[in-house]
């Protein structure tokens, strides 16, 4: 199970942290990553953890958005700062069971239920 949370709406250049918590298959190598739609559009990986601790951003998120994990509570972190407009939609948690190169959203098999997140300008 994938659980996400820490959602919200926001004004431009706000800040957002949002949390995944894995359970019920994780081990040390459990990969853990996030994901993003926004309306109309395909889902697009936007950062995630490697098994080897690699840490992988989407170039639009940068410099802005930093990606966390804490094995040992197989939780995962995503704090956005200087958040725009364009980074409005709707936020996913997946996991997979270990990362060693980028994968695309139909590679990772277990999904969260996404958290929205609104950025107004």
């Amino acid at each position: 199970q994938v659980l996400e949370s820490g959602g919200g709406s926001v004004q431009a250049g706000g800040s957002l942290r949002l949390t995944c918590l894995a359970s019920g298959y994780t081990s040390s190598n459990t990969c853990m990553g996030w994901f993003r739609q926004a309306l109309g559009k395909e889902r697009e990986h936007v950062a995630h953890v490697g098994t080897d601790g690699n840490l992988r951003y989407a170039d639009a998120v940068k410099g802005r958005f930093t990606v966390s994990k804490d094995t040992e509570k197989n939780t995962a972190y995503l704090q956005m700062n200087n958040l725009q407009p364009e980074d409005t939609g709707m936020y996913y948690c997946a996991a997979r069971d270990y990362c060693l190169r980028d994968y695309g959203p139909e590679e990772w098999p277990y999904w969260g239920q996404g958290t929205q997140v609104t950025v107004s300008s």
